[in-house]
């Protein structure tokens, strides 16, 4: 028997965040090349990281070229299946609209997958009201977690909705330290936050967190790792040095490969107090997950569903410098919960979130659809 044909429209690097990075292992997956018939078009119109949200001529070029590719796929691929990663909002969802509706005019079968959000906080106006519903009828949608379902609800009835969390390769267990190291008596507790340093991502939060730790006499050390966002190094350096941090905080820029690998063994727990509109399931939380560390996040977009409070981390709340140093004040000055909560997480991550994982409920996701 023939294989089903997909045509997967799609982000893959460059440049790189959270829904390329799925698109490439999705394209380089075995398992899903193998069941069906596939072929691939990069939705990316931005090569690099700081030119996403910005318009031009160049990436109007780009999206031009990706809207005539897909014309020729649907015209001679002939797909059972087209497959989407929409952006949910802004210029970016009015472009992926287009690119959704010429296959829906065409009379192809369209799924949505989103690894973002923001139809909820957008919905108002005529304009997108009236595109979002002709985007919506008749197609199918996977999320992350059923905490997004919320943005969708009005267009999207739960029928039409699959759920599908995202997974990451695993790191040989011979390189990852044992749970039980990371949380010896007498060592000094190491928080871990790893994101470009962007504001939303809370790392000033964090900061201020870490200056009523050192106000409450806890011992302490804090690792901030990334690139520059809307903060870059000086700045954010000029902020440890004005809350009096130095001795506590260290700023260690990007790190990849083993030496992402090393800063994760140092640490004892992992911080992500984020408030960012657009959060929906972060990989780098996964990532935690698989070295064993207890995790501390907010509740924002799928995060609640990584993060189950009081089992293998905490929930705080958002923009919340006070509670973040109260939760954090607890972890640190109790090993063995912290050891507790990093072995669930440990656990949780190689039940539910490996690449394999994800990898074998997409195909069973997609060949759901195409019966």
């Amino acid at each position: 028997m023939s294989k089903k044909k997909i045509l997967l429209i799609m982000h893959y690097p460059p440049p790189i965040h959270g829904a390329a990075m799925m698109g490439k292992y999705i394209k380089e997956s075995q398992l899903i090349n193998e069941e069906f018939d596939c072929n691939y078009i990069n939705l990316s119109t931005s090569i690099k990281v700081d030119e996403i949200g910005v318009s031009g001529l160049l990436k109007w070029f780009r999206f031009f070229s990706i809207f005539f590719t897909e014309l020729k796929e649907l015209l001679f691929f002939r797909p059972h299946l087209v497959y989407f990663t929409l952006t949910a909002k802004g210029l970016g969802f009015y472009k992926d609209a287009l690119l959704l509706l010429a296959a829906k005019t065409f009379g192809f079968k369209t799924i949505v997958h989103f690894h973002n959000k923001g139809v909820s906080s957008n919905q108002d106006s005529k304009l997108n009201d009236a595109l979002y519903k002709l985007v919506f009828k008749n197609t199918e949608v996977i999320l992350l977690a059923p905490e997004l379902y919320q943005d969708v609800q009005k267009y999207v009835d739960e029928k039409q909705v699959y759920y599908c969390s995202n997974g990451i390769p695993a790191i040989e267990k011979i390189k990852i330290v044992k749970n039980k190291d990371k949380h010896k008596k007498g060592d000094t507790s190491v928080l871990l936050f790893l994101s470009n340093l962007i504001i939303s991502k809370g790392v000033l939060v964090l900061l201020e967190a870490c200056k009523l730790l050192k106000e409450q006499g806890v011992l302490f050390e804090c690792k901030i790792v990334g690139g520059s966002g809307d903060l870059n190094e000086t700045q954010l350096l000029e902020k440890i040095s004005e809350l009096g941090l130095e001795n506590e905080v260290i700023y260690l820029g990007k790190k990849y490969g083993e030496d992402k690998i090393e800063v994760f063994n140092e640490a004892s727990i992992f911080v992500l107090p984020t408030f960012y509109d657009n959060e929906c399931f972060p990989l780098v939380l996964l990532e935690a997950m698989q070295f064993s560390l207890p995790l501390v996040a907010t509740r924002e977009g799928g995060i609640t569903s990584i993060v189950n409070d009081n089992k293998n981390g905490f929930i705080v709340s958002r923009k919340d410098a006070e509670d973040l140093a109260r939760v954090l004040a607890i972890m640190i000055e109790d090993r063995k919960l912290r050891r507790k909560l990093g072995k669930k997480s440990r656990k949780n991550f190689k039940k539910r979130y490996t690449l394999e994982t994800f990898e074998e409920n997409l195909v069973s996701i997609l060949k759901q659809s195409l019966e």
